[in-house]
């Protein structure tokens, strides 16, 4: 019998998670082994303990998940160059094909191939991890592995903040959640000029003010759209970036924009969202982007030049840190949304 090791487990397709033994995984050529340090739970992590539609059509079970990591490396492949043992790394978790079209014309992240690290493939809520080489973020040894594991949420963050021009505008960001309050930070060290941060959590809306924003909205007391349009004299947000995923929301997004503005969409909804296209869109001319993950690998070099340069301060992001396996009221907190990210020391 190989060795074993403790993960967090997906083992059924319903609500929670078991932690249990799992054998240690094996690296083949182009893999490395990763001694896990630390994690951190991102929403999707939130959809799959709670098995929500979404998770239903997409999610492999039974299987280790969470994918956002930082760790040491314990071994390499034969074929493995450039990652050697005892770097310090994380990871993008996004394994694509690297052969269709829209790999070769430098979208990766929507390779239709894509296999997802922890989603369609073994995660790293565990005590070793398994990675292509190809995907290895190296990280300075001196950034703590708190912090560094916080980078794949953060690249979520700024791939949605920057694919557009931010700088001067009016920004709006609807749902403030770990990722909405790292885009708050983002758009702020990018130059943004008024940031509106929305949400129904009054608690979130404060951490809000902390990050940077400039006015708070709660969605339960007043209606985004037109709290918004009020704010900037009628004309709406030139810049709308959506992280809630609640239909609603989203539909209140478009109505809030600025004519010929921009609305980027990030919060995943479980169900259809209906929306007036013909003058909500077309008419506005709106510039709509659709965000997933981070552009591979444009992204992590534009969140480093901001973590290096220490324009973006992570740790008061962090308000929780557990072991795995008090996972309960990890998730529990993150359920009730009284947290901003958590992370788990391995």
């Amino acid at each position: 019998m190989g060795a074993t090791m403790i993960g967090l487990v997906k083992e059924h397709r319903g609500p929670g998670a078991t932690l249990k033994k799992v054998p240690v995984p094996t690296i083949g050529d182009d893999e490395v082994l990763v001694h896990i340090k630390a994690t951190s739970i991102c929403g999707t992590d939130l959809h799959i303990y709670n098995w929500d539609a979404w998770a239903d059509k997409t999610v492999l079970t039974p299987n280790v998940f969470g994918h956002e990591f930082a760790g040491i490396v314990v071994d390499i492949g034969d074929r493995v160059r450039g990652v050697k043992i005892g770097d310090h790394v994380s990871a993008e978790g996004h394994m694509i094909c690297g052969t269709c079209k829209a790999c070769r014309t430098g979208n990766g992240h929507v390779c239709p191939n894509t296999k997802s690290f922890g989603i369609t493939a073994p995660g790293c809520f565990a005590e070793y991890a398994v990675v292509k080489a190809s995907n290895i973020i190296h990280n300075a040894p001196e950034l703590p592995f708190e912090i560094a594991c916080l980078q794949d949420p953060l690249g979520n963050a700024v791939q949605t903040v920057l694919s557009g021009d931010i700088v001067g505008k009016t920004v709006a960001i609807i749902g403030v959640g770990p990722i909405g309050l790292l885009a708050i930070k983002v758009a702020k060290a990018c130059g943004a000029g008024a940031i509106y941060a929305v949400d129904i959590n009054p608690n979130r809306l404060k951490m809000a003010l902390q990050m940077g924003a400039d006015v708070t909205i709660n969605a339960m007391e007043a209606r985004t759209s037109e709290e918004l349009r009020r704010l900037t004299d009628g004309e709406g947000v030139e810049v709308v970036l959506e992280m809630s995923g609640n239909p609603v929301a989203i539909a209140d997004a478009f109505e809030a924009a600025a004519n010929a503005g921009r609305v980027s969409l990030l919060g995943i909804p479980t169900k259809e969202v209906s929306l007036d296209v013909t003058n909500q869109i077309i008419f506005k001319g709106l510039k709509v982007e659709g965000i997933t993950g981070r552009k591979m690998y444009q992204t992590w070099y534009q969140m480093k030049g901001l973590l290096n340069q220490h324009r973006v301060d992570l740790a008061s992001v962090i308000t929780h840190r557990f072991t795995l396996d008090q996972y309960e009221e990890a998730f529990r907190l993150m359920h009730e949304g009284q947290c901003g990210k958590i992370v788990f020391t391995h």
